[in-house]
């Protein structure tokens, strides 16, 4: 059973109470009003911008005036670096007499440049004219610009499922594994891209990349005939123009400043069209937060930040380190997170804030305690006037790891917007198949749950929902599967796959829901997913074992295949009611997105869950293998040494940016245990407060190397409890009320009547599912006095 009544803390669990809280150090509060004196010749800019409300600080009105030549802004989180841009472009069209229509703003979201728009426009003196004239656009809009420009007519194919769906129809067209998933190779495809390659350069030596090459040209010939070009190709198209010095000549006397945002995201393909745009004049100016380099698996790359001033000698480099967004004790946390990544140009962050709230820690027992906790906390604040759901931000490293959390939002009706999300969990494209198989052993007429039980029996799909609807026509059957043992269009053995699919669907309803998963990827899912060659580690075949361990995870709560079932139904049915939130973006609803979606973004509150080692830091960086596809996106030629020290680094950056989203409080929870093992404090959250974690006493998470085709996992006990931290804090026993449902694990504090010292007699309803409460006692971690 868990508990729903959180316990936070100040500091970590396994920090003494000793140790130090991080702080930030105030920032000078000097701005252009005493920085900026009336005698110099550019005063009367500052002093307008005064007007209007914008006061800089000395290291942006630095970078304002920069002139030619190239320069490199560090930006660290929440310290203005829009303001920056737009001021200097201000500063270029009224006080350096640059002419609007040659000023570049490179961004790389529609919503970000239409920020700069409006803010380069509301800067006084700046004539809307001029505001027009200036280019402020994203990557994308600016290389779609250029090919328009010089005729190409392309559509422009942008639907992601329909990119899916399209994936899908080759693979069956070819006949090749339904088991590679549209995500990971159009993912793969659009790497390659952005360094500069086309599909036909893709490698072939396995059977695998064989495989791989033939679906990813046979799209790319789709779109061909059709006439569309993908979001890549666009970019890739515009490199390629700029070849040409006839074409590229022009725009380099016409944009003769340029200036990028977020430069720590850019990949090779975007860095090389920057480069070749500003090679003239080299008046490149970019802003970036190498701190922040958290999409290496897009093709960013640290190096651009790291090794500017190599590739343009004699640039300048300014650090913009004062912060306005954050308290000063959530930037002093995120300071101390990330001064320990070695691969980093210095910086400390000062805070321009007040002192404010501490961050809050807290160590619920597993992700399903995590989640009721987190979900009772922010309705209490809610319930009591101190919010708005739409205040309220939680961040989590992976998709998966949202599962708890996302169930708990939908039962508890509160409103949330979940960002950059697919279906629920069960819905999910590695979980729908086993799904629809116990659905199939409720009812094995459910029609809606066959097509994606073809897949893993090698079964086309359109040919086979066919040949089965004419089947059933004749002669319908129990088990309309049955029909495909008599289909002459498979072969004998595969005839007999069904037989025994069949025979082991009609045993699952009689299984617990763990015992039937684990069954199922014993027989056959396992296998299936493992397509291509199963020696190779990638981070794919690690997402898919972590989504499977999760759903496993997520089953034990249920007796029963039917119970578990109706709860799948009920939550997709829940869900699908609350999606119309999605469209409205000043609802008052809780946003959940993982730490890459957060990015860029600031919340008054966040609760940022999974802070424990194999989720944050995540097991993919914690293994002695590394995945492949995590060592590509590295610099070529790395040791194995620097490959571990990479991804580690990378999962640092990530608590950083986390962390720093939050402008007023933090709350940090660690589930103690994770699909069943334990998983200690994060590394980070230790290392913030002075505890320097060694190496050799976690060691990896992990050692498993994708599958083998002898794929028998041996499961570990759920034997992690709360008296495990007994080592760490003082236990005490107190009455509580525990849930009366066998399959409800909920407990919660017995709280004294009012006006008395002994609690109150009368049982209150379950919190999670309604039922009646009954008398016990627990042993929880005592409350320390200054909560009491």
């Amino acid at each position: 059973m868990y508990s729903v009544n959180p316990i936070f803390h100040l500091r970590p669990l396994g920090v003494t109470g000793n140790s130090r809280f991080p702080q930030a150090k105030p920032a000078p509060d000097q701005t252009s009003i005493e920085l900026v004196s009336d005698r110099e010749k550019d005063a009367y800019f500052f002093r307008s911008l005064e007007q209007a409300g914008i006061l800089l600080n000395a290291p942006q009105i630095k970078a304002v005036r920069h002139g030619k030549g190239p320069l490199l802004t560090l930006a660290g989180a929440g310290c203005g670096k829009t303001t920056v841009l737009t001021s200097r472009t201000g500063y270029l069209i009224q006080v350096a007499n640059v002419p609007a229509g040659s000023i570049l703003l490179v961004t790389f979201t529609s919503k970000a440049a239409g920020e700069m728009k409006s803010r380069i426009a509301a800067i006084p003196g700046i004539r809307p004219a001029a505001a027009r004239a200036v280019q402020a656009r994203t990557f994308h809009s600016f290389a779609l610009m250029l090919l328009r420009h010089y005729g190409m007519t392309e559509d422009i194919f942008g639907d992601t499922k329909a990119q899916h769906t399209i994936i899908k129809m080759i693979q069956r067209k070819h006949g090749l594994s339904d088991a590679f998933q549209p995500e990971s190779l159009l993912s793969s495809l659009s790497a390659w891209k952005m360094e500069g390659k086309t599909a036909d350069e893709l490698p072939d030596a396995s059977r695998e990349e064989r495989e791989t090459k033939q679906i990813l040209l046979g799209y790319e010939a789709w779109k061909k005939e059709r006439h569309k070009m993908d979001f890549d190709d666009i970019l890739l198209h515009a490199n390629r123009l700029l070849s040409d010095p006839h074409i590229l000549r022009p725009l380099q006397q016409r944009f003769q400043y340029i200036m990028v945002d977020e430069f720590q995201d850019t990949n090779g393909l975007q860095y090389e069209i920057v480069r070749k745009l500003a090679a003239a004049h080299r008046n490149l100016m970019v802003v970036g937060d190498d701190d922040q380099t958290i999409y290496t698996f897009n093709g960013a790359k640290q190096e651009v930040i790291l090794e500017f001033d190599k590739l343009y000698p004699g640039a300048s480099v300014i650090t913009l380190d004062i912060n306005y967004r954050s308290d000063a004790h959530i930037l002093g946390l995120g300071t101390e997170i990330i001064k320990h990544n070695k691969k980093r140009r210095y910086k400390r962050l000062v805070s321009a804030g007040k002192q404010g709230s501490q961050p809050l820690y807290a160590t619920p027992s597993g992700v399903e305690e995590e989640a009721a906790w987190i979900v009772g906390h922010l309705q209490e604040q809610i319930e009591n006037g101190q919010h708005s759901y739409k205040d309220i931000a939680i961040l989590h490293r992976t998709a998966s790891s949202s599962r708890a959390i996302f169930e708990q939002l939908v039962l508890k009706d509160v409103p949330f917007i979940q960002h950059g999300a697919g279906p629920v969990f069960y819905d999910q494209s590695l979980v729908k198949p086993l799904m629809d198989h116990l659905r199939l052993s409720l009812n094995p007429r459910n029609f809606e749950a066959i097509p994606s039980t073809l897949g893993p029996l090698y079964i086309s799909r359109d040919a086979g929902l066919l040949y089965l609807d004419q089947q059933e026509k004749q002669q319908p059957k129990k088990y309309p599967l049955i029909h495909f043992t008599r289909w002459e269009q498979l072969k004998p053995f595969q005839q007999e796959a069904v037989k025994e699919r069949i025979k082991l669907i009609k045993m699952l309803k009689s299984m617990t829901p763990l015992a039937a998963i684990q069954e199922m990827r014993r027989q056959f899912y396992d296998s299936y997913m493992e397509s291509g060659d199963p020696s190779i580690y990638t981070h794919y075949r690690e997402t898919i074992l972590e989504t499977l361990d999760e759903l496993e995870a997520a089953v034990k709560r249920f007796e029963t295949v039917e119970s578990f079932v109706a709860f799948a139904d009920e939550l997709t049915r829940r869900h699908k009611e609350m999606e119309s939130l999605q469209a409205a973006s000043d609802s008052d609803a809780v946003q959940l997105m993982t730490i890459h979606r957060a990015k860029g973004l600031e919340f008054p509150i966040v609760y940022l869950i999974g802070a424990s080692e194999g989720i944050l830091p995540h097991s993919s960086a914690l293994t002695k293998e590394a995945p492949e596809d995590r060592k590509a996106a590295l610099n070529a030629g790395a040791s194995s040494t620097e490959v571990e020290e990479a991804l580690l680094e990378e999962e640092r950056r990530l608590a950083y940016v986390a962390v720093t989203r939050a402008k007023k409080q933090l709350y940090i929870t660690s589930p103690a245990s994770q699909h069943g093992k334990p998983a200690p404090v994060s590394r980070f959250l230790l290392e913030a407060f002075g505890i320097k974690d060694s190496q050799e006493q976690r060691g990896p998470v992990s050692e498993r190397k994708a599958y083998t085709k002898d794929h028998s996992r041996s499961k570990e006990k759920e034997q992690h409890s709360r008296s495990d931290r007994s080592s760490h804090q003082r236990m005490e026993t107190v009455p509580v009320w525990s849930c009366t449902s066998s399959s409800c694990p909920a407990w919660i504090r017995q709280h004294p009547a009012q006006g008395t010292s002994t609690p109150s007699n009368k049982p209150p309803s379950c919190p999670l599912c309604k039922s009646a409460m009954e008398k016990s006692m627990r042993e929880v971690p005592a409350i320390p006095k200054h909560y009491r």
